[in-house]
């Protein structure tokens, strides 16, 4: 039950960062947002290190920097992604190709999928199609850049996951702590390479800093659900997110639900709770 709260909280979190940070490459150059969003991220990752305790050791270092790279393309994928849009039909795609990773290394790592597990992932690609294919008057479809965008962004996701995973139990947020580190390294340098592509426009401070913040709690309590229960399951109610960002982009943005787009967005939420079973 802890995990299962924990992970949902981190979906609740991802869900609201992505909107935010969405928004926030719409109105200046992904890059930018993106400066000011992995620094506010890596701040607040620093906060829970008195009460978690961190432990630096060679692998911690090694999986945590391998998260940080993930998670700095995470990051750019997934704000570009949500800035051509439509959200409602990207967001829930990248969640569930950022689930399938997951749940693959935690059958390797020798969790079992039930009859439910073994339905969930074949539909959740069926869902996956349903919702990319969104038709009817005036719907809006993603063009095949932003559906590439949106694959990269999902695999970019789900490696971040998977490497936090992976560093050392014992180690409290230290690999939390040097993946938004190098996350930041990254990104700032990417904008310095090629700050004279950003353009004028200036980043929406607030906005951007508010999706780094969300982001970071998620991730962390994204760490603390996979460390009390498995991979697979945590991850698929993690990537329960795009509901998130559908209702706000239905709410703030009006965009538009249609029927096929409502029966991959049904399809998809049977998936994840199938998978959730395993």
């Amino acid at each position: 039950m802890i995990a299962l709260l924990l992970a949902l909280g981190s979906s609740l979190a991802y869900g609201c960062a992505d909107f935010l940070g969405g928004l926030g490459a719409r109105k200046a150059h992904v890059l930018r947002t993106v400066t000011v969003a992995a620094p506010a991220s890596l701040a607040v990752a620093l906060l829970p290190w008195p009460v978690l305790g961190a432990s630096f050791d060679p692998a911690v270092l090694g999986w945590g920097a391998a998260s940080g790279v993930a998670s700095a393309a995470a990051f750019a994928l997934l704000y570009r992604t949500l800035a051509i849009g439509p959200m409602n039909v990207l967001s829930p795609v990248t969640a569930l190709v950022s689930a399938v990773l997951p749940v693959g290394v935690g059958l390797l790592q020798g969790e079992r999928l039930t009859a439910a597990g073994l339905v969930g992932l074949p539909l959740a690609l069926v869902a996956v199609v349903l919702v990319s294919a969104g038709h009817g008057a005036g719907s809006a479809r993603p063009s095949r850049t932003a559906l590439l965008l949106a694959f990269g962004a999902g695999a970019a996701i789900a490696l971040q996951l998977v490497f936090l995973h992976q560093a050392p139990s014992g180690s409290g947020v230290a690999p939390l702590i040097v993946g938004r580190a190098v996350s930041s390294v990254v990104t700032l340098a990417a904008a310095g390479l090629v700050r004279r592509r950003l353009g004028p426009e200036r980043p929406a401070y607030a906005m951007s800093a508010a999706a780094g913040v969300l982001d970071s709690a998620a991730n962390l309590l994204f760490l603390l659900a996979a460390r009390s229960g498995d991979l697979a399951v945590v991850a698929v109610i993690t990537a329960l997110y795009p509901a998130g960002t559908v209702l706000l982009a239905r709410g703030v943005l009006a965009e538009r639900i249609h029927r096929g787009q409502l029966v991959g967005l049904g399809a998809a939420a049977v998936a994840v709770s199938l998978l959730a079973l395993t």
